[in-house]
């Protein structure tokens, strides 16, 4: 269990009830399970009223059982095997709909993240991008997607970008030997996190580079490497990661570079507008046909 919950409880055993220290025992040997319980549910668990249970956590110097709970989801998540994971999916789900409960689900992670992210690294970050040299960018695992992504979009409106493979610690420390202090490195990784992306960002602080880390806490291991943290909340979905949040996050990080250098990317993208007329890159759909399709639907 976190250590730091873990030392608010031991210091504040003296002083709980006899309710609150089975709360206190069944955190401690279950805290995966407690994790993603409401006061209710933990409280008909171990045999306590709701209201105990929440007086329970302000015990523990939180504001209320919701903040206990995020305090508990967050220390997990990096800990969950995949099997766990979906254990724990299934449990929260219970019998509603799917659907509902993943979409409510990644709603409220970006929420989280508007509440989260600091508005100063933000701007900060898009201000050291224009201003880089060549601009790095790491994502392993899962966040090798949203690595993508952005150097995908990035690479139309600079033509200094490079997306490092991430397919052995050797190969990335062999494309970024050329780095600098005039450079930047975003890195991005979510829990579980990689250890190869949090190597090559220290690398990169260490070379003087700008470091900015996409993940989704100030404990994440490459957010200590950071000069610039973006935190974008992302949630225990079964086997896979909700990234929902971090694109989102990265989408903003797109238009607000779009928007610093209007003029630029105006022309950038009429010149490749031009590119895609002439060499027939996109479909062109005729309008006629699209409404006789629109109105078979």
């Amino acid at each position: 269990m976190n250590t730091h919950l873990s030392i608010r409880i031991q210091d504040q055993m003296p002083h709980f009830s006899k309710g609150q220290r089975l709360i206190a025992k069944y955190i401690e040997e279950h805290y995966d399970k407690v994790a993603f319980m409401t006061a209710s549910k933990l409280g008909s668990t171990v045999g306590v009223s709701e209201s105990t249970v929440v007086r329970f956590a302000t015990e523990l110097g939180y504001d209320g059982y919701p903040e206990l709970q995020r305090a508990m989801q967050e220390m997990i998540r990096s800990k969950l095997t995949s099997v766990q994971r979906i254990e724990v999916t299934k449990e929260r789900i219970g019998k509603n709909d799917i659907l509902d409960v993943m979409l409510a689900q990644d709603m409220d992670v970006i929420r989280r993240t508007m509440e989260a992210t600091s508005h100063k690294d933000f701007y900060e970050a898009v201000d050291a991008i224009i201003a880089a040299k060549k601009i790095y960018i790491l994502g392993a695992r899962s966040s090798v997607a949203l690595a993508t992504f952005l150097s995908y979009y990035l690479g139309m409106l600079f033509d200094n970008v490079q997306c490092i493979q991430a397919t052995s610690e050797a190969e990335i420390f062999e494309q970024m030997i050329y780095m600098t202090k005039d450079d930047v490195m975003i890195g991005l990784s979510f829990p579980r996190y990689s250890k190869k992306a949090s190597k090559a960002m220290r690398f990169a602080h260490d070379r003087g580079a700008k470091v900015i880390a996409i993940t989704d806490s100030l404990l994440s291991p490459i957010a200590e490497f950071a000069d610039y943290r973006l935190l974008a909340r992302s949630d225990i979905s079964a086997i896979v990661d909700s990234l929902v949040a971090p694109l989102s996050l990265i989408n903003s990080l797109l238009v607000a570079l779009a928007l610093k250098m209007e003029s630029r990317v105006t022309k950038v993208f009429q010149n490749l507008e031009d590119i895609w007329d002439e060499y027939g890159v996109y479909e062109k759909v005729d309008e006629t046909e699209n409404d006789k399709d629109n109105k078979k639907e």
